[in-house]
C-alpha cells in the first residue's frame, strides 16, 4: 500500500507531502488545477520515463519519494530485491525515490540503493496500478489474465506444473540416452576391435614397471657376464686365491705348533678363506639375478613395446590398460542392451505426456467453467456503469502443442464488444477513455481480491457520467475500497462523497509563480467542495443542500 508522497520541484509543485491510507481516496480539483502532475510524479517512482520537462522552472532537479508498507519476505517485491542483489531488511517500509535532472538525466533509489528505472518499472505492477486514459497495463495486459481466471475459479495449476515437468524431464533422458546410443552406435566397430585387441593383450596393473626391470637387469647381466666369470675363476679356479690359501693353510696346520707366530698366520688364513667364501658367494648369487638369456630378454621386449603400443594408441598409461579395458567392455555390453533402456524410457515419455495433457484437460474444464461464472459477474457491473450496450466474454481456447507450459495448454483473454452486432476485440482495441476505466472498474469489482496490486488508481474513470451511473461508480470503488487502496482523480461529486479521505488540488499564482498545492479537507470542507463540484463557481444553499445529502452514506 503507498503510505506517502513527497515531491520537490515537478512542474507546477514546489514542494508537496502526502500521506496516504487504506481504503478510497479522492483528489478533485478544479480542470486544470494540477490533478495529472501527481500521477505524472507517481509516475517518475514506478519507472517512468524522466524526462528534463517534469523539472519546474528554475530549479536543477526534481525529486520523487514514494513510501510504501513493508514488503512480505516472500513476495514478488522481495524476489525482485534478490535477484538484482539488494537488500530488504524484514519489516522495512519500502522507499523509491527517484531524481531528474534539468539536463535529462536521472536516478533511481530503492531503499537508499541505486537501482534501474527499468527495475522499477519491473517493481511497478506489484505496488501500484494505474487506470486511466493510455492504461496498457493490469487488466489490460493478455499475459496476466489466465492467472487472474485461475484465481477468481481457485483452478489449481499446481497438479499441471507437477505433470509437465516429470514429462519434460522424462524428454531429456530419452534425448541423452538415444544421443549416446547413436554415438555409441557410431563407434561400435572400432569399440568391438579395441576390446578385443585389448582382452587379446590381457595388461596386468604395474607390468610395464617389472618388464622394465627385468629387462634392465638381463642388459646389464650381458654387459658384465665376463667380468663376472673372471672374477669367479680368480676365486675358485685350480690357481685362484682360494685355492692357494687352502694349500697355504695345510702346510701351517703341520707347522704351527713351531712357533706362536705361526699359528696367528693361521688364523688369519681362516679368517681370509672364510670372507672369501663369502665373496665367492655374493659373485655367484650375482650371476644368477643378472644371467643373461637371450629369448627371455627378446620376449621381455617384445611385450613391453606391445604395451606401450597400445597405450600411445589409446593415448593412456601403460599401467592403465586395464581400466581402459574395463571401461571399453563396460561401453559395448551397455550399447548391446541400450534398446532397452531406450525402450523403457520412451514408454515413461509416453505415460507423462498422458499424465500431463489428462491434467491440462481437467484445468481446462476448470477454467471454462471459472470463466462463464467471470462472464456473468461482469456483466453483472455493465449495465449500472452505463456499460449495458456491451459484452464481455472470457476467451479460453488450446494453445499448439509447442506452446504448452506448466500453466497448461489454454490461452486465456478478455474480450468486449461495445455495442449490439460488434465483434468481440481484445479490451484495449474496444474500449477508450472513460468506458475503458469503467470496464476496469467491472472487471476490478468482478475479480475482487484475486490478484494485481494492492494500491489502484482511477484517472478520471467517470469521465462523461453523471448522475446514477456516477452513483454506482461511487459505490463500486468503495466496495474495491474494502479489499485495496484505491486512489480516484473525479470530476463527479457522486464519486466525491464516497472517498473516506478527500485532498483538494488547486493552483495558485503570487504574481510571479504559479504554484500546485494539494490540501487535505475535513467534513466542512469537503461539502463545500462537493458544492462546488454541483454547481460551479457560484456554491449555493442548494448545492450545499445536496452536499451534505450526499456525504450521508459515506
Amino acid at each position: 500500500m503507498l503510505t506517502a508522497l513527497a515531491i520537490r520541484d515537478v512542474v507546477l509543485i514546489e514542494a508537496l507531502d502526502l500521506e496516504f491510507g487504506k481504503g478510497l481516496g479522492v483528489l478533485t480539483g478544479e480542470t486544470g488545477a494540477g490533478k495529472s502532475i501527481l500521477l505524472d510524479a507517481l509516475g517518475l517512482a514506478l519507472g517512468a520515463r524522466g524526462e528534463s520537462g517534469l523539472v519546474r522552472q528554475g530549479a536543477t532537479q526534481a525529486v520523487v519519494t514514494a513510501s510504501f508498507e513493508p514488503p512480505a519476505q516472500d513476495s514478488a517485491v522481495a524476489n525482485l530485491f534478490a535477484q538484482n542483489g539488494l537488500e530488504l531488511e524484514p519489516g522495512e517500509p519500502l522507499l523509491i525515490r527517484r531524481i531528474v535532472k534539468s539536463d535529462g538525466g536521472s536516478r533511481a533509489f530503492l531503499n537508499d540503493q541505486p537501482a534501474s528505472a527499468g527495475l522499477l518499472r519491473e517493481l511497478a505492477p506489484h505496488l501500484v496500478e494505474i487506470h486511466g486514459q493510455h492504461d496498457d497495463r493490469g487488466l489490460l495486459n493478455p499475459r496476466g489474465h489466465r492467472t487472474l481466471l485461475d484465481a477468481f475459479g481457485r483452478c489449481d495449476a499446481g497438479p499441471v506444473a507437477i505433470a509437465h515437468k516429470a514429462w519434460r524431464e522424462a524428454e531429456a533422458l530419452l534425448a541423452v540416452a538415444r544421443a549416446e546410443q547413436d554415438s555409441a552406435e557410431r563407434d561400435r566397430e572400432w569399440l568391438e576391435h579395441a576390446v578385443a585387441e585389448l582382452r587379446a593383450l590381457a595388461p596386468e596393473e604395474g607390468e610395464e614397471e617389472a618388464l622394465a626391470e627385468r629387462r634392465a637387469a638381463m642388459q646389464r647381466g650381458e654387459r658384465i657376464a665376463g667380468e663376472l666369470q673372471g672374477i669367479a675363476d680368480l676365486l675358485e679356479g685350480s690357481e685362484g686365491g682360494l685355492s692357494r690359501l687352502r694349500q697355504a693353510a695345510r702346510i701351517l696346520e703341520r707347522i704351527a705348533d713351531d712357533h706362536s707366530a705361526l699359528g696367528e698366520a693361521l688364523a688369519a688364513i681362516d679368517r681370509a678363506l672364510t670372507e672369501g667364501g663369502e665373496a665367492q658367494e655374493r659373485v655367484d648369487a650375482a650371476a644368477e639375478a643378472l644371467a643373461f638369456d637371450p629369448a627371455a630378454l627378446e620376449a621381455d621386449e617384445t611385450r613391453l613395446f606391445e604395451l606401450r603400443g597400445i597405450a600411445r594408441k589409446h593415448r593412456v598409461q601403460p599401467d592403465a590398460l586395464p581400466a581402459l579395458l574395463e571401461e571399453l567392455g563396460g561401453k559395448l555390453e551397455r550399447l548391446t542392451s541400450a534398446g532397452e533402456g531406450i525402450a523403457r524410457l520412451a514408454l515413461a515419455v509416453e505415460e507423462t505426456h498422458r499424465a500431463y495433457r489428462e491434467a491440462a484437460r481437467a484445468l481446462s474444464a476448470a477454467r471454462t467453467q471459472a470463466a462463464a461464472r467471470l462472464d456473468a459477474a461482469v456483466e453483472t457491473e455493465l449495465k449500472p456503469l452505463k456499460l449495458d450496450a456491451a459484452r464481455f466474454r472470457t476467451v479460453v481456447e488450446p494453445l499448439d502443442a509447442g506452446q504448452w507450459s506448466p500453466a497448461g495448454m489454454d490461452r486465456v483473454e478478455f474480450e468486449v464488444s461495445t455495442n449490439p452486432g460488434a465483434p468481440f476485440a481484445p479490451l484495449i482495441k474496444i474500449a477508450s477513455g472513460g468506458e475503458l476505466s469503467r470496464f476496469i472498474l467491472a472487471l476490478k469489482v468482478a475479480l475482487a481480491e484475486e490478484g494485481g496490486a494492492r494500491t489502484l488508481i482511477f484517472d478520471e474513470i467517470d469521465r462523461g457520467v453523471g448522475g446514477a451511473v456516477a452513483s454506482a461508480i461511487g459505490e463500486r470503488l468503495a466496495r474495491l475500497a474494502d479489499t485495496a487502496q484505491v486512489l480516484v482523480v473525479t470530476h463527479s461529486p457522486q464519486v466525491a462523497a464516497r472517498g473516506a479521505r478527500h485532498l483538494l488540488i488547486a493552483k495558485s499564482h503570487d504574481g510571479f509563480v504559479t504554484r500546485t498545492g494539494v490540501t487535505p479537507l475535513d467534513t466542512a470542507q469537503r461539502r463545500e467542495e462537493i458544492a462546488r463540484m454541483l454547481s460551479g463557481a457560484q456554491i449555493t444553499d442548494e448545492a450545499r443542500a445536496q452536499a451534505e445529502r450526499l456525504l450521508e452514506p459515506a
